[in-house]
Parts: C-alpha cells; structure tokens; sequence
C-alpha cells in the first residue's frame, strides 16, 4: 500500500490527527545526528508542536521510492528555530504503517 502522496497532505495541511494514521504503535524514529532513538509518544509531540509554529515549513519533499515496505523521501525542512535541513528518511512499514524512521540530514546555510 502506497501512503507517500496522503502523507505528504496531511504534513503540508499541518493535520496532526490525520498524520497518526500513518504511524504504527512500535513505531520509533532513529536520529543519526545525535545516536538516539524516540518512540511514538515521544515522537508525536515534538513532531505536534513544529507543525502548530507558523515557522515550520517543508520547503520541498520528493517521494524517491515506495512500495509495501519501505518509503524513502528526500526533504528540505525549515524548522522553527531558523535552521535548514535536507533530510533524506527511510521509512520502514509494517501492516500498511510506518513502524520505523530513520534519517540523514545536512544542515543547509540560510
């Protein structure tokens, strides 16, 4: 099942109730930067409180590849704190939702 295209709705509508659907309950995300992992309750409202700023935007997001396993996007992210990011992510899926995140990301000059 393809969620690419529904997902990215509901990240640019900043619709964070639709955004859970797309989440398994062991999901957990994995950040190379800084060697930890956050599980879906500590993932959900940090991701909840960037997209309720005005300053969080996704300047651009491209669906690389997809299919009923893994989705892998490439993303240029301005956070709230001014910062730039390209973040490539690869999404592992599991029952038609992702279960896992894990993302490189650049820092990008302003």
């Amino acid at each position: 099942m393809k969620i690419y295209d529904s997902l990215k709705k509901a990240f640019e509508d900043k619709d964070f109730d639709g955004l859970m659907k797309f989440y398994h309950s062991d999901y957990s995300f994995i950040r190379h930067q800084t060697n930890t992992t956050m599980s879906l309750s500590e993932w959900f409202p940090m991701m909840k409180s960037m997209l309720e700023s005005n300053k969080f935007e996704m300047i651009s997001w491209k669906c690389i590849y997809e299919n009923d396993d893994i989705l892998v996007d490439h993303n240029v992210l301005s956070f709230p704190d001014g910062s730039k990011e390209a973040v490539l992510a690869c999404h592992m899926k599991k029952d038609g939702k992702i279960i896992s995140t894990e993302t490189g990301a650049t820092p990008l000059s302003n």
